[in-house]
């Protein structure tokens, strides 16, 4: 889509308005032009409800076709326009990035703007679907990743010369989020308060998983006492832990991708040190035995043998 979107400079319109009566669009705004390449003639044509709006149609066509823009690009529709050029908007994204990008573009944009002409969106239209977003309550991140495939998707439609400047890069939006009041005032208060009601929040998970599968519980307490990230627990090998010292050396995280779960570096891009605390060191050494001498043994695993995510976890429960 990328090199259609090219034509030579200035390709010569002829531009007519039709009036046809008993119409609820009476006025047909047409231009014709020959296609450099194929010498074929082409039109492109649409129905507008008023000469002058008519006019302002084969005006905005003019000027795309003075930009090198062919007709037909410059009236695409964005979700056409998406779909042709998405693999270039997306390129360079972590594998584990586009689902939820996808998702938002599926779920979220073409159903709200995909009907309108990428020329068309404006600023205030975004805003106003940001909002609408949010008034679903819809989560952060879920919004994040909508707002991120639409800016990007706008952007090649800039680099393609159909518009100038990104609508779709607004601003303040995170402010329409209202945190609730305990966590405004008191981060803590949605902290475990002791050690006895995470063992008690550990053995729950256990009861309602699959076969009542201990591990589950193991990974919770270990991640609750080490403040890691779930895809780091499950990047965790046995080389990584220094029984001596008691401290995780965190390297990598293991990760939801298409196709599966892969392991990649840590989200810091570099490896780094945390301290094994005292409560867990039994429950460490435990799964360092079973895990065997292999040092690349991971040190929790599901119960066939699998590695483990967040989704894992959730399908774990009944």
């Amino acid at each position: 889509m990328a090199d259609k979107a090219i034509v030579p400079v200035g390709v010569r319109l002829t531009p007519d308005i039709e009036y046809r009566p008993n119409r609820l669009n009476p006025y047909r705004a047409r231009v014709r032009w020959f296609d450099p390449a194929t010498k074929r003639r082409l039109s492109l044509s649409e129905g507008k409800a008023g000469e002058d709006e008519a006019q302002e149609w084969l005006q905005s066509i003019i000027e795309a076709a003075e930009a090198g823009l062919s007709p037909s690009l410059a009236t695409m529709k964005l979700a056409e326009y998406g779909n042709a050029n998405m693999d270039l908007a997306l390129r360079g994204l972590e594998l584990k990035t586009l689902d939820p990008y996808l998702s938002g573009w599926r779920m979220r944009v073409v159903p709200a703007l995909g009907h309108l002409a990428v020329r068309m969106i404006t600023n205030g239209a975004v805003d106003r679907t940001v909002q609408n977003w949010i008034a679903d309550e819809l989560s952060r991140s879920t919004v994040k990743n909508t707002i991120a495939v639409l800016v990007r998707v706008m952007e090649q439609a800039v680099r393609d010369g159909i518009i100038k400047v990104n609508p779709a890069r607004v601003t303040g939006w995170q402010k329409l989020y209202k945190q609730a009041e305990d966590e405004l005032l008191d981060p803590r208060a949605l902290a475990l308060p002791d050690w006895e009601t995470l063992v008690t929040l550990a053995d729950a998970l256990v009861a309602a998983s699959h076969d009542e599968y201990r591990s589950w519980g193991e990974v919770v307490i270990f991640a609750a006492c080490t403040a890691a990230r779930i895809g780091e627990i499950s990047g965790c090998r046995v080389g990584d832990i220094d029984t001596t010292q008691w401290v995780w050396t965190v390297r990598r995280q293991t990760t939801p991708a298409p196709g599966g779960l892969t392991d990649k570096g840590t989200k810091g891009k570099r490896a780094r040190k945390g301290p094994i605390v005292e409560e867990i060191r039994p429950l460490v050494a435990q799964r360092i035995l079973s895990a065997g001498p292999n040092p690349d043994a991971r040190l929790f695993t599901g119960p066939r043998g699998g590695r483990i995510s967040t989704a894992v976890l959730r399908d774990a429960t009944h």
